[in-house]
């Protein structure tokens, strides 16, 4: 079983940055992946970035230069710092442990850009 605990959302202006965190605990293995995911109201559910255990990143063409996932081994950690937020961020953003075809998701950290 692992667990998983977001922190770090907040509101802030246009132009404005935060950083999110993600902490797993648990039964941690070796090899995994660790992803933002953010849902606003009436939309699905969309995959924001993606770190696996190895270094390797990836992230959706929308936040691409604005976002950077990096992850932690030794404190089992992923890091989501968003930069130049956009009012279109705005959504609950949830993170997701991958390992071995098991996933265990957080319970979301909202996140929203108003001026």
């Amino acid at each position: 079983q692992v667990q998983v605990v977001e922190s770090g959302g907040g509101m802030v202006q246009p132009g404005g940055s935060l950083r999110l965190s993600c902490a797993a605990s648990g039964s941690i293995n070796n090899l995994y992946a660790m992803s933002w995911y953010r849902q606003s109201p009436g939309k699905q559910r969309e995959l924001v970035a993606t770190v696996t255990s190895g270094g390797s990143t990836n992230y959706v063409d929308s936040v691409k230069g604005r976002f950077t996932i990096s992850g932690d081994n030794v404190k089992n950690t992923a890091y989501l710092q968003m930069n130049s937020l956009k009012p279109e961020d705005t959504a609950v953003y949830y993170c997701k442990y991958g390992s071995y075809g098991l996933t265990y998701w957080g319970q979301g950290t909202q996140v929203t850009v108003s001026s």
